[in-house]
């Protein structure tokens, strides 16, 4: 098992089979899917979790593993994914991360600082996007605190033009000129 970065408090690691269990109830949860069109499955967290196995595989990089240092707890997480839907950003590479619903608001989720970093230093990329739903402004607290810019609003191509939630809010950093 491979970690890939390391903070104070956070491992961001390769995924374990042991994880599965937790993620698919982390990926059930109707807080933690609020802006999401539904909450997952079983089966589709396991897909879920092999689509990120072949991320992985296929790229070099992808969605890390989050766990806490104290007790080796998995706790959700944050990384990077290629964005492959029809959008004028596509392709390109998205940071984004899912914690579970107990360790919300324990100053986590600006763990994702660290990717930044990874991405820039470790894998040579230029750019990042996130996006989120608009009603979802914890996440959008996020992408301000990690230091990205807002862009724009668009209409997310995967949900249905008439639900609430396809419109999305873009958000861009160039790691070119953002360091820590």
């Amino acid at each position: 098992m491979q970690t890939y970065i390391e903070t104070s408090r956070l491992i961001l690691r390769d995924w374990k089979e042991e994880d599965i269990p937790a993620f698919a109830r982390m990926n059930a949860d109707p807080h933690v899917m609020e802006f999401f069109l539904h909450p997952l499955t079983p089966e589709e967290s396991l897909a879920f979790y092999h689509r990120i196995q072949n991320e992985f595989q296929t790229c070099g990089f992808g969605l890390y593993a989050v766990e806490r240092k104290e007790d080796h707890a998995f706790m959700g997480y944050t990384g990077l994914h290629q964005i492959t839907f029809d959008v004028d950003f596509a392709p390109g590479i998205e940071i984004g991360w899912r914690l579970a619903h107990e360790y919300w608001g324990r100053g986590y989720a600006p763990a994702a600082t660290a990717c930044l970093e990874y991405a820039r230093k470790s894998l040579d990329i230029k750019e990042l996007f996130s996006f989120t739903s608009l009603p979802n402004q914890r996440s959008e607290r996020v992408m301000q605190k990690i230091g990205m810019e807002r862009v724009r609003e668009f209409g997310h191509p995967l949900v249905p033009a008439e639900h609430p939630l396809h419109r999305h809010v873009l958000y861009y950093i160039d790691l070119r000129k953002h360091s820590s």
